[in-house]
């Protein structure tokens, strides 16, 4: 895996998992599985979170897009990895979820959730991307977020319960994957 370990670490440190989280889950903040917070949606696996983030390696000052952000909890964790001069674009579906996730970031200058457009995958107005971490499944590796990676971007995306890590090297794309997972699916 590529990332920084201590810089991941140092995330998890300062964004708890259990302020974000419905009431009623936040007892079980500490568990190393995915929790229910509504509309279908999960907060994922804190593991597999962390995994996440160490293979999209970010760096301060990155501009992120965070695709199915949810709670916000992966979006606050990004906001802390790429500091004050980087920016934080969170993405949902679900209207509840965005008023939820959009409480919970509050207090991260750098970051923010806005609700997807239907039929639209991430904010291609805002792009392109450092990283983008895509927090969903979806059946095959979709173009139009590969499109809205920069020049040197990186892209964290579980396809058909495999992990894929997308580099994109000015034109050249490539693909490495990375274990098996299991999330929602991405609508």
């Amino acid at each position: 895996m590529a990332g920084n370990p201590r810089a991941v670490d140092h995330a998890f440190a300062r964004v708890p998992r259990a302020g974000f989280l419905p009431a009623g889950a936040r007892v079980r903040a500490e568990y190393d599985g995915p929790l229910e917070i509504g509309h279908g949606q999960t907060n994922s696996q804190p593991r597999t979170v962390r995994d996440m983030l160490l293979l999209l390696d970010v760096t301060p000052g990155d501009r992120v897009l965070d695709l199915g952000s949810g709670s916000g909890w992966t979006t606050a964790l990004l906001s802390v990895l790429t500091g004050p001069a980087g920016r934080v674009f969170g993405v949902e579906l679900e209207a509840d979820l965005v008023r939820f996730g959009r409480r919970n970031v509050a207090g991260f200058a750098n970051a923010s959730i806005s609700r997807a457009v239907p039929g639209v995958l991430g904010l291609p107005h805002l792009s392109p991307y450092d990283r983008i971490l895509v927090s969903a499944e979806p059946r095959t590796l979709p173009d139009e977020l590969v499109d809205q990676l920069g020049p040197d971007g990186r892209m964290v995306i579980p396809v058909r319960g495999t992990m894929m890590l997308v580099v994109r090297d000015g034109d050249l794309v490539t693909t490495s994957r990375h274990g098996s997972y299991r999330f929602v699916p991405l609508r």
